[in-house]
């Protein structure tokens, strides 16, 4: 029986019928799962009717989402998922299913301080790029969790994107400021560039268009097999306008700018972790 095979026969439950968590139902069904198999706990009625247009099952009862669900999709604010995982500890206990959570900077470990015990846990970062079906996640289990249930994790990840594995879970820090923030970092360099184009006589709606495009272009190039430093030397003929460019932003520090935001940017992540993870304990 092909994974496909098995996961159709599966129910999954979503707890949060947000952008993100659309943006994973819509890709699962894409991929021929089900929708009727597929339940949704959304206290929001017109996110429950966008729902509902996909065909799965919408209420805002969130026990009754999880009723008979083999994998539960933590899919809240982080700020809310105290209290959600109360709201269905009874449920949880009965069910045991795979709990997977997008809710960022939440540990495992505190997580399960407020799971019903035996809850199998695993921890997936996706990117707004999912909201189009381009994104990549990145994924962590502990080794207590099943391979089957690993495989199931990694259906969802993929969902909407590509998905990778991480080593340990303090990586999902080290991915927040890669890939959970890197396209904000991608959208203020063609800003600039825009910026600087327009400075130098190109109108703005111009400049503007050719940045986007070429941050597009760019970005499906890079999702080619060659390695991105040979898809750079391409660009970069010897001599040539490129490399004049590219050594101004060796000249004046671009590697170590971008060392630097990557690095605030975990470092961030743990103390956002941190304190979400008290509160969470906390019963806040």
């Amino acid at each position: 029986m092909t994974l496909m095979q098995q996961v159709a026969t599966v129910r999954i439950a979503f707890l949060g019928g947000g952008h993100m968590a659309r943006a994973l139902i819509g890709g699962l069904i894409r991929d021929g799962l089900p929708a009727g198999q597929i339940g949704v706990g959304e206290p929001d009625a017109r996110a429950r009717a966008q729902l509902e247009v996909l065909g799965v099952r919408a209420t805002d009862d969130n026990v009754e989402a999880v009723r008979g669900a083999a994998l539960v999709v933590l899919a809240v604010k982080p700020q809310h998922a105290g209290e959600v995982l109360r709201s269905v500890h009874g449920a949880l206990l009965r069910e045991r299913p795979l709990l997977l959570s997008i809710a960022a900077g939440l540990r495992i470990a505190d997580l399960a301080a407020v799971c019903a015990p035996g809850v199998p846990i695993i921890r997936a970062m996706p990117n707004r790029p999912a909201l189009l079906g381009a994104g990549i996640t990145a994924l962590y289990a502990p080794s207590s969790v099943p391979a089957e249930q690993r495989e199931l994790a990694l259906f969802i990840g993929r969902a909407s994107g590509a998905a990778v594995w991480l080593r340990r879970e303090s990586e999902l820090d080290v991915v927040t400021a890669l890939s959970g923030s890197g396209p904000a970092y991608f959208f203020l360099l063609a800003e600039q560039m825009a910026r600087a184009a327009q400075a130098l006589g190109l109108e703005p709606d111009t400049a503007a268009r050719l940045a986007s495009a070429t941050l597009h272009g760019a970005g499906v190039l890079a999702a080619e097999p060659q390695a991105l430093s040979e898809q750079r030397a391409a660009v970069t003929s010897k001599g040539g306008t490129t490399e004049r460019a590219l050594q101004v932003l060796e000249e004046r520090g671009f590697e170590q700018l971008v060392a630097g935001a990557i690095a605030a940017g975990a470092a961030r992540s743990v103390e956002i972790a941190d304190t979400l993870g008290a509160a969470l304990r906390g019963g806040a």
